[in-house]
């Protein structure tokens, strides 16, 4: 356990490190000591490992065939590993496979086999109807999903996260000798719960570093690259003259919209900031595809979730939202990054 806590403690480190390397030095004392409490923390959690008792944790996901669940994954046997107790990880076989997660929350529910469940719902108001009654406590993981039987949240504040990443690019931009620093989103579905918390994360974390966010600009590429590809056509034909930081909701519409404008030179010191932060990201900062990325910490999330779940039931309080944590990845840091994903995979 001592390897994975001292990865995760460093990728704390590693994202703060670099952020307050844009501030003042008493920014970076206060990052420092930031950065030693979670580690402090992390040990402290070590240490309570044989508090776990002979539970059985059933985590379902929304998938376990891409990257980011497998990291989540990852996080949740580990956690079982190191604090003694049962975990079994399944998802359905895609993210569009409702009726399939419907199926295996329903069959885990009366199965009488688990003590608590983690879930990671495809469709929220499903999750809540489906859960709603139990006995067992349920934990909400990566999405939200409302109910009194549903204990905690598990995840990403977005919001903030996103902020992080604004102040990044803008502090980024000025770097790359932007005198008048706008920023443009493309978004990802209009109305949506977490697209809507990045957004207002990305606006704040731009407007309070001193740029300025075009809120009436905002393209809607419903997450998928191919519609960012159409979004970013449609800024550069309205902003000939380039725009200092093309913002995304995730990493591959920050691609997309990135190898769009390659060819474009009112564009070539443009920075490019997505969400996320894993290898795929990594691998496109390396190659000066993407500039920066907003890490989601997929491994913690995991490991907090049932960290959170085995608390509850050894008669702990639990708060009802859990940050996993979050950073910014760019250049600099995306080396270590990639080598720190690739021991959580083995």
């Amino acid at each position: 356990m001592k390897r994975k806590l001292f990865a995760m403690a460093l990728a704390g480190t590693m994202t703060v490190g670099m952020l307050a390397g844009c501030g003042s030095s008493s920014d970076s004392s206060s990052s420092s000591e930031a950065a030693a409490s979670s580690a402090a923390s992390s040990s402290e959690a070590a240490e309570t490992t044989e508090a776990g008792g002979d539970y059985a944790i059933d985590v379902i996901l929304k998938t376990t065939a891409a990257e980011y669940w497998q990291y989540v994954q990852a996080g949740a046997n580990q956690a079982g590993e190191d604090l003694g107790v049962k975990v079994d990880v399944k998802g359905a076989s895609s993210e569009t496979a409702y009726d399939e997660q419907q199926n295996m929350i329903e069959t885990d529910l009366n199965s009488g086999a688990y003590d608590a469940i983690i879930i990671a719902p495809l469709q929220a108001d499903q999750a809540s109807t489906l859960v709603s009654g139990t006995d067992i406590p349920v934990f909400a993981v990566d999405t939200k999903f409302e109910g009194p039987e549903v204990l905690s949240f598990i995840g990403t504040g977005n919001e903030e996260a996103a902020k992080l990443g604004g102040e990044a690019a803008v502090a980024a931009a000025k770097e790359a000798g932007w005198e008048e620093i706008k920023a443009i989103e493309i978004s990802g579905v209009q109305g949506d719960g977490t697209n809507t918390d990045r957004l207002n994360g990305y606006m704040a974390g731009v407007n309070e570093a001193g740029g300025e966010f075009l809120e009436d600009e905002v393209q809607y590429a419903n997450g998928v690259a191919d519609q960012a590809v159409t979004a970013m056509e449609a800024i550069m034909q309205k902003f000939p003259e380039g725009v200092a930081i093309i913002c995304a909701n995730n990493d591959d519409m920050a691609v997309a919209a990135a190898r769009t404008a390659a060819e474009n030179e009112a564009y070539a010191n443009t920075i490019f900031l997505g969400f996320n932060g894993d290898r795929a990201a990594c691998e496109a900062i390396l190659a000066g595809t993407e500039t920066m990325s907003v890490i989601q910490d997929a491994y913690g999330m995991g490991y907090k979730a049932v960290e959170t779940a085995v608390a509850y039931l050894n008669g702990e309080e639990v708060e009802s939202f859990v940050d996993s944590g979050s950073g910014v990845v760019d250049i600099d840091t995306a080396q270590e990054r990639l080598d720190l994903l690739k021991t959580y995979l083995g």
